[in-house]
């Protein structure tokens, strides 16, 4: 809805193989989303599930709906409140892992990003819209709304050398758009888990509000 915002919710479910036929075989769910991620990042829900933010990416898992098979733990979670969920979808750990996650954005994006020297001499994207204070002096922009979508207002590649930091207007890669900083967990666990279950035998399903 149109000035609301929009927050995700789900699990990561995995599926025991070992020495059971197809028809025995049952998806469980092993945590909870929220204790590994708490964040509302537009261009990450548009990334991964087209929710929100639909022009940047090609979305990983567009809309899927709850899996068939879903457990009934995490059914039961979503029913009492799905009347205000939307967007529901799941993506499995094998998808994640072969994703191009370097695959550059199709729109310039609308936040500033702050990139860092590495040792080796190269820049290497920080964050975006961060220490905007520093950004505006730079910039010369002095309006809030401006400073948050710089985006719109300089041309592609404009960019603002700050001694070991850059500040530049450009497309996001993928990696980018789901950093490791807020998704790294979620990752994690799901890894873990794969290397246990198979990359097929681990999926994260989701859904949103608002």
């Amino acid at each position: 809805m149109p000035g609301m915002g929009t927050d995700i919710h789900g699990f990561i479910e995995c599926r025991w193989d070992r020495w059971l036929d197809e028809d025995d075989r049952e998806w469980f769910p092993a945590i909870g989303l929220s204790h590994l991620y708490n964040g509302r990042d537009y261009v990450a829900f548009g990334s991964l599930f087209g929710v929100r933010d639909t022009a940047s990416f090609r979305p990983l898992a567009d809309h899927r709906g709850l899996p068939h098979d879903v457990s009934k733990e995490v059914l039961a979670d979503f029913e009492p409140w799905s009347r205000d969920q939307h967007g529901e979808s799941w993506i499995s750990w094998a998808e994640l892992a072969s994703a191009d996650w370097d695959e550059v954005s199709n729109a310039v994006d609308g936040c500033v990003h702050e990139f860092r020297r590495s040792p080796d001499g190269a820049w290497k994207m920080h964050r975006r819209n961060s220490d905007l204070t520093r950004f505006a002096e730079l910039s010369g922009l002095t309006d809030a709304r401006q400073l948050h979508s710089a985006g719109s207002i300089f041309p592609e590649n404009t960019e603002w050398p700050d001694g070991d930091r850059l500040f530049r207007v450009g497309r996001l890669r993928r990696k980018d758009a789901v950093p490791d900083s807020e998704w790294g967990a979620v990752w994690s666990v799901m890894r873990t888990l794969a290397n246990l279950h198979g990359d097929e035998g681990v999926r994260l399903v989701v859904w949103f509000d608002c």
